[in-house]
């Protein structure tokens, strides 16, 4: 079950309490070019992202956020580094929501600004705590990055956010140390019901950077602790939303029509790999967002057909030139194999409307 935690609104929407968990990425484009940021919010808008952050690091990244601003309603995010007088322009000019390390922007009046303009214009701040940006002191506490660490640093900044009033917060503490990134998102969840922003930092390229954010996000989403997250991918940033939608689908929490298949043996009597591919490609293109769950089986032969997929929705078992037609582990009769396809997706089709 997925822990309760508070809700932070986020330009139209919501990130915790009983909204669903948010998929987000980060633009990669200069900021100031507002033609290609806008462009690539576009982009990820389409792909099926939530929210999308981009790095302010100048007054002319500032200029854009206004525009931007005025051609989408996606949330976006203002990733601020060291100067907090570009967080402090970036809620002037109404940005949904702040991405700071607090520590890093100075003193504490510097936070207070920040505070002040964001709770002004009702801006969420999220706190964002990595490997390799920890306080001195609790560097020197811990000897080294661990997750008791990270946790700490997290608590440290609520609790200066909070010294000025400030409670419309998100925490993010992320790690390339899948072990150290895990624990520390399970101390900071047992501890508070602040919202938690998951992601692997610095996962790699496309394939390990897969591995890597299935099994850190993953294991915490399957423990009911996340509200929203990031698979960061050295790639193109469309990528990054379609590996959290199946990461979210694997996890059970967006509905899906889930291909089951198995990986195929010597018992094998059909080119399973293409058809199971073909299949999946379709059942994207003509359900991309279906209304309920829903579980469909392609399998190799009559051994792990109707008997292992009998609790698949609807499936197909291959044979010698035919498939048999299954609903629960049921017969429902044989078709061709080549109308297996199509048959399959009209029942599909029906399930589902």
């Amino acid at each position: 079950m997925r822990k309760k935690t508070r809700k932070v609104r986020i330009g139209k929407t919501y990130i915790g309490g009983d909204s669903p968990i948010l998929i987000q990425s980060m633009t990669n484009t200069k900021t100031s070019d507002f033609e290609a940021t806008l462009a690539q919010i576009k982009a990820l808008e389409a792909s099926g992202c939530d929210i999308v952050r981009f790095s302010v690091a100048s007054h002319e990244d500032v200029k854009t956020i206004y525009k931007i601003k005025c051609e989408t309603d996606i949330p976006i995010v203002a990733d601020i580094h060291f100067n907090y007088r570009l967080a402090v322009e970036a809620a002037e000019a109404g940005i949904d929501k702040i991405r700071i390390n607090p520590g890093n922007i100075g003193d504490e009046e510097r936070v207070a600004a920040v505070c002040k303009v964001c709770k002004a214009k009702s801006i969420p701040i999220r706190i964002g705590v990595n490997s390799g940006s920890l306080e001195k002191e609790v560097l020197a506490k811990y000897g080294a990055p661990t997750p008791e660490a990270l946790a700490e640093s997290a608590f440290f900044n609520v609790l200066l956010l909070e010294k000025y009033d400030f409670n419309d917060i998100v925490i993010s503490v992320k790690s390339s140390d899948l072990s150290s990134m895990i624990s520390a998102n399970r101390i900071i969840s047992s501890k508070t019901d602040i919202p938690l922003h998951l992601g692997v930092t610095e996962a790699g390229t496309e394939e390990m950077g897969l591995i890597k954010s299935a099994i850190g996000i993953g294991s915490l989403l399957c423990d009911g602790i996340g509200d929203t997250i990031r698979v960061s991918l050295t790639a193109d940033v469309r990528k990054e939303v379609e590996a959290a939608k199946n990461l979210l689908s694997a996890c059970g929490l967006r509905n899906t029509v889930n291909v089951i298949s198995c990986p195929t043996c010597g018992r094998t009597q059909v080119d399973l790999i293409v058809l199971a591919d073909s299949l999946n490609r379709e059942i994207k293109k003509r359900f991309p967002n279906p209304k309920r769950s829903l579980n469909v089986a392609v399998m190799g032969c009559a051994v792990n057909g109707p008997g292992e997929a009998r609790e698949a929705d609807i499936g197909i078992a291959g044979g010698v030139g035919e498939f048999l037609l299954f609903k629960k582990g049921v017969s429902m009769g044989k078709v061709s194999q080549d109308n297996a396809i199509p048959v399959l997706l009209s029942e599909i089709e029906k399930i589902l409307y």
